[in-house]
């Protein structure tokens, strides 16, 4: 395996290679440029370069082709040619450690989380709620935590919210932030995103991030997929909350590693303006201040669009690495979009970067990288370099060979279904069904005890009275037959 402190992108204009830094590479970055430019390309050169580093990868395959990754380059044409042109290039064709995933299980391992996991915020994101059914759901969420359920899938969250209209008193306090319109708005939501398949995101096992992070018994970093190209256009925003949720728990799981050689996971953000749009400012906020906060726990984060337009000033201001390929201006609008990217850059006194920008080539761009003491090196133009693993999709057989071979096959593949917050419910609400029966039972049997006490204190009463009855009739026939005895004696 490669031994460098550096990724080594492609060549300059004047033959040398370009390379960027390693330690700097928590710095995040942008791969930018129209359909058809190189991104894809791009986006496996660095992977590639990630791996025999050592550092784990986790990317969206948006057309599923990245897939590739999986398999041994054949270079030919003009990938050839450009191989050909870089003579200090030692580009060995080989296969990397791809592990593929699919929300669905289909085409790789099943990918979920758990809605606790994930929280309110996020899943709020995801369902597109207004801020009266936002504060519901927060209600049910806190509900859910005093009294220790689980929320593990959509059956649990659904449960949990019938269960609170049925029973509005759990809710103490916040009882008028749960009103019935927005907890039925919630349920109709919740059954908007099954139909969207996005059900199995939810449930377990969950992703563990000691597998994405684990390295191969040869020291290279895993380079984990996600396949997106259904998902991106079927359920974008499960897409999208999903990317979310793994920063966050990245965040919040990762410790500090302070100034490290290079990061412990690159991550990789495709189709990057579906994190942004139509986000609530308050998720937007957050998601700005884990970006700006997370690359002390070694995650570079690499953002992957069309337009660097498409991110935040916020964001942009933080990369480190900014790879444009080429765009295209036709109206006022995108030239002037044009001059923002080309003002980006620092300016290098060899080329105009406006005029190359609608120049470049396929599988060109111009890279703006860090120097050595994290000031913005000059804006170079670059060949970038063909990657060593296949540049194309894998076909079926050789994906579902990929999935057999996977150290974590069997892992992920089953569901697990463990008691939560619907077995809990459903259970409350059978023994609250059994209460009244039990109780009514419990008083006609009281009734029929009270019935036999009464019934054996008569039985004795009569007897008592007949013995007294008996007694007394025996007692004057005693006094008739002795009076007429003694009677007669006279």
């Amino acid at each position: 395996m490669p031994t460098t402190d550096r990724l080594l992108l492609g060549a300059e204009l004047n033959g040398e290679p370009n390379t960027q830094s390693l330690k700097l590479a928590n710095r995040h970055g942008l791969v930018a440029g129209a359909t058809g430019t190189g991104k894809t390309v791009t986006l496996q050169r660095l992977a590639e370069q990630f791996s025999d580093a050592g550092v784990a990868v986790f990317a969206a395959d948006m057309k599923g082709d990245l897939c590739g990754l999986g398999a041994p380059g054949a270079p030919q044409g003009k990938i050839a040619e450009r191989i050909a042109s870089m003579s200090w290039l030692n580009h060995q064709p080989q296969a990397y450690p791809v592990t593929l995933w699919d929300i669905q299980g289909i085409s790789g391992h099943p990918l979920r989380t758990t809605l606790t996991e994930m929280g309110p915020l996020l899943l709020g994101n995801l369902l597109e709620l207004t801020d009266s059914q936002q504060s519901a759901l927060y209600c049910a969420f806190k509900v859910a935590d005093q009294q220790g359920l689980l929320l593990l899938d959509l059956k649990d969250l659904k449960a949990l919210l019938n269960h609170l209209q049925a029973n509005p008193q759990l809710l103490g306090e916040d009882a008028a932030l749960f009103a019935r319109s927005s907890s039925q708005a919630l349920l109709r939501r919740l059954a908007t995103l099954e139909q969207q398949g996005a059900e199995a995101l939810f449930g377990e096992p969950a992703l563990r991030l000691e597998d994405v992070l684990q390295p191969t018994s040869d020291g290279r970093g895993r380079i984990h997929l996600l396949d997106a190209s259904q998902l991106v256009h079927q359920a974008p925003k499960v897409y999208a909350t999903f990317l979310l949720w793994l920063l966050a728990e990245l965040f919040e799981q990762l410790p500090e590693r302070g100034d490290a050689d290079k990061p412990l996971l690159a991550l990789f953000f495709d189709e990057a303006h579906l994190l942004f749009s139509d986000t609530p400012k308050a998720l937007q906020e957050r998601l700005v201040q884990v970006v700006r906060l997370i690359r002390s726990k070694g995650v570079g984060v690499y953002f992957v669009t069309q337009s660097p337009a498409d991110l935040p000033d916020q964001v942009l201001a933080q990369l480190g690495l900014r790879i444009q390929h080429g765009l295209r201006a036709f109206t006022v609008k995108e030239q002037k979009a044009l001059r923002a990217v080309a003002e980006g850059f620092r300016p290098n006194p060899e080329f105009s970067t406006l005029d190359t920008l609608v120049d470049l080539g396929i599988g060109e761009a111009l890279v703006g990288g860090l120097e050595a003491k994290g000031t913005p090196a000059m804006v170079q133009r670059v060949a970038i370099a063909p990657p060593q693993s296949r540049v194309g999709p894998l076909s079926e057989s050789e994906r579902h060979a990929l999935i057999a071979a996977s150290p974590l096959r069997g892992r992920y593949d089953q569901a697990i279904d463990r008691e939560s917050a619907y077995e809990v419910l459903a259970q409350r609400a059978e023994e609250a069904v059994k209460e009244p029966a039990v109780e009514k039972t419990a008083h006609k049997t009281e009734r029929a005890g009270l019935g036999d006490d009464l019934g054996e204190l008569a039985g004795r009463a009569v007897k008592s009275a007949l013995r007294q009855a008996a007694s007394q009739l025996g007692r004057q026939l005693a006094r008739g037959l002795l009076g007429s005895l003694l009677g007669g004696k006279r």
